[in-house]
């Protein structure tokens, strides 16, 4: 096989591993019904649980990121593949909170090591020419993995149990590990590149050196507290609206699962699409466009995340999140490039590290604090809150797309 093809074959490859590392988080969410009754688990131990995942993905984020500049890119992809199919597996045999808790955070410190190994070796396969398509192509997994998690695992519970749910989507990761251990190959670092690189600039500074460099600029502190927000609500979504439908429509767990994921995140396939080109069409014309763009795609998200949780039929209500879905994409297609409109070029790997690492803490509380005020005031009013949150991070960005158009010249942090 040519290396032109070659090169392909590693991002179908990485498609597949992305796919359940998506599918497994997501697959817990569409059994807290059933995981609510057979364990005696409330709301807010079901998002503890479900917290667990995202604090312990987050805070393992940076060492991934050092691991993968250091070792076989790989040997950690296929290794945290089995590792993480292993917590999802053992999840079957979980009798209580505490125990089902510690399946989802080990869950979390695999699937931690995935993203920052499989960029880099994409990276090495696809020089400047190819780059974006590879990693566009590859993000599409993300969308496909959160419909499958979300709809089979409904699915399957409902028929099988949710138990040999579990164990099914455990056993297909490690399968699929074995099958491309021999056809995963490493590539040289660099290789896709005309020059050798120059070293990063986080590699001569030590890390708190490097991150208080980063946070020294309000722009990177707006947009990093903007991604805590969006992310915050995203989290929302993806923790509670199958348990939403099932409870309020009476929509059985694999309806639930479908209708809490497909419509959402193929709308935002959409977005992303309109959002990348949008802000690439509008930055030839003013600095500062990305955030503009992600400012208007959370503006715009606002009405319908408000009409989510008054909506009285699951027509609307599916309506309305296709509608979210679609302007939340129009802000995904631009979190990083629009960092990178504000960072040394010699930062970029720290400064994406660092925004997603605090954005997954954050959404980490998304579960909790839903659980704990739905209980007070009613899970559609907590649902329609998150439009507040959408408001604020609009405004947080549209100051930093105006500081970034009056702003010299130059990155923001440049040392």
């Amino acid at each position: 096989m040519s290396a032109a093809t070659y090169k392909w074959w590693v991002v179908g490859m990485l498609w597949l591993v992305c796919f359940f590392n998506y599918a497994d988080r997501q697959s817990i969410f569409s059994v807290f019904p059933l995981l609510r009754t057979e364990l005696r688990l409330s709301d807010l131990e079901l998002g503890i649980a479900g917290a667990s995942f995202m604090w312990v993905y987050a805070l393992f984020g940076p060492v991934a990121g050092w691991l993968g500049d250091r070792f076989s890119r790989k040997r950690l992809i296929l290794g945290a593949l089995v590792f993480w199919s292993l917590a999802t597996a053992s999840t079957a045999l979980a009798q209580n909170l505490w125990q089902l808790t510690l399946c989802r955070a080990l869950g979390g410190l695999g699937e931690a090591f995935y993203f920052p190994a499989s960029m880099s070796l994409i990276g090495d396969y696809h020089a400047v020419s190819t780059r974006s398509r590879a990693m566009s192509l590859h993000q599409s997994s993300v969308y496909a993995g959160t419909i499958a998690g979300g709809a089979c695992s409904g699915w399957l519970a409902e028929h099988y149990g949710w138990r040999p749910m579990f164990g099914c989507f455990g056993f297909l990761g490690i399968a699929l590990a074995l099958l491309l251990w021999g056809w995963l190959r490493e590539p040289v670092r660099g290789m896709s590149e005309e020059k050798p690189a120059a070293p990063p600039a986080s590699a001569a500074q030590p890390i708190t050196s490097v991150i208080g460099n980063l946070l020294s600029s309000r722009l990177v502190v707006l947009l990093i507290l903007a991604f805590i927000g969006a992310n915050f609500v995203a989290v929302v979504f993806l923790t509670w609206m199958p348990s939403y439908l099932y409870r309020t429509f009476g929509m059985n767990l694999s309806m639930a699962g479908w209708n809490a994921t497909a419509y959402l995140q193929t709308a935002s396939v959409l977005g992303v699409l309109t959002g990348g080109v949008l802000a690439d069409w509008l930055s030839r014309r003013r600095r500062g466009a990305r955030a503009f763009t992600q400012s208007i795609g959370l503006a715009c998200g606002i009405p319908f995340l408000f009409l989510i949780g008054h909506a009285r039929s699951a027509s609307v209500l599916v309506a309305a999140m296709a509608c979210f879905g679609y302007f939340k994409g129009l802000y995904d297609a631009n979190i990083f490039a629009s960092l990178y409109d504000v960072v040394d070029v010699k930062l970029r790997a720290a400064a994406a590290g660092l925004l997603n690492s605090l954005g997954w803490l954050g959404g980490g509380f998304a579960p909790v604090v839903v659980a704990a005020a739905s209980a007070r005031f009613g899970m559609s009013a907590c649902l329609s809150a998150t439009s507040g949150v959408y408001l604020c991070c609009s405004v947080l960005l549209a100051v930093a797309a105006r500081a970034i158009e009056k702003s010299p010249l130059g990155p923001a942090t440049a040392p």
